[in-house]
């Protein structure tokens, strides 16, 4: 996409969220200690998502030149933003078996983490997950992967400079996972190998397609059914710029690809026994297919979501361990 148009995008989204904004009624516990100003709130999160998805990154695929681009660009946004490294490292190497069309091989991913320490419970740690590979290129096509899951790793790099601006209560730890599409593979190995004990995790909040809302206005929160605590503090969470959150995916009367409590990385950590939140879009049309490009998101739509994940964020930080 030509420089212009992105332009004509971003300021699109821009305007349409200026003009929502003196609208809605907040709930004033929800609402960030410091919102940015609207002439420069969704500037990075664009660019990120786009830079994340451009061709030059070659579908993310794990253990690829184009997965390596995206890692280094993650780890660059991360030290810019002053995000320190646990002491474990930035970098979380690992070496497994996972899943191909031609069937199993061994794949060599890394994940990258990040450490804000909080106020409050210092020593319990949200820990916000979103994996930065896709599937590469398939049948001679890149599959650039825009909303999954660029957009949920703009979506963590922009809640990670928000809470640089106003420290969470709790400790988060930020993992960009690698190795999701085959077979969750990052998310298993932070698991078997984590930077802190599993003990002390109150909280998986697993970001995974947070772009494309259009197909039903909705930011789905799975997992609210295995924590049914969880759904109150988030019930109050207003709707955005016509998206809203909505509940569900998790029952037992959910079933086949309906049923999203281990669609992603958040499994890893339900079948580690822990609270998890899984917060992405309803499947549209360009889901795995090449053609799930920069060009196909709204911003206005995109910046909506990513607000509501970050109120989200609020809720849970706020209302956990009390």
């Amino acid at each position: 996409m030509s420089r212009t148009l992105r332009a004509l995008l971003v300021g699109a989204a821009l305007t349409a969220l200026a003009a929502c904004a003196g609208m809605e009624t907040a709930t004033p516990a929800l609402e960030s200690a410091a919102p940015p100003t609207t002439s420069t709130a969704y500037a990075q999160l664009i660019d990120d998502l786009r830079i994340l998805s451009a061709d030059d990154m070659e579908g993310r695929d794990t253990g690829a030149p184009g997965g390596e681009r995206a890692r280094a660009y993650i780890v660059s946004r991360l030290e810019a933003l002053g995000v320190a490294a646990p002491p474990m490292g930035r970098l979380q190497p690992w070496e497994m078996q996972g899943r191909t069309r031609e069937g199993p091989r061994t794949f060599n991913g890394v994940n990258v983490l990040g450490v804000i320490p909080g106020t409050r419970a210092t020593d319990r740690y949200i820990v916000i997950t979103a994996h930065y590979d896709h599937v590469g290129i398939a049948d001679g096509l890149i599959h650039n992967g825009a909303d999954d899951n660029a957009s949920g790793v703009a979506t963590a790099l922009e809640i990670a400079a928000r809470l640089k601006a106003a420290q969470p209560e709790h400790s988060v730890i930020f993992a960009f996972l690698d190795g999701e599409e085959r077979g969750l593979l990052g998310a298993r190995h932070f698991v078997e190998a984590p930077p802190v004990p599993l003990s002390s995790i109150a909280l998986n909040l697993n970001f995974d397609m947070t772009a494309r809302a259009e197909t039903d206005m909705k930011l789905w929160v799975t997992g609210t059914y295995q924590n049914p605590t969880l759904r109150p503090l988030l019930e109050p969470v207003a709707a955005e710029n016509g998206v809203a959150l909505a509940f569900g995916k998790d029952t037992p009367q959910d079933t086949g690809n309906n049923n999203w409590v281990e669609a992603s990385d958040h499994a890893a950590f339900y079948r580690a026994g822990l609270p998890f939140l899984y917060l992405g879009v309803d499947y549209h049309p360009d889901y795995h297919r090449p053609t799930d490009d920069f060009d196909k998101v709204n911003p206005a739509i995109f910046a909506a979501a990513t607000e509501l994940s970050w109120r989200s964020f609020q809720a849970l930080d706020r209302g956990l361990d009390r």
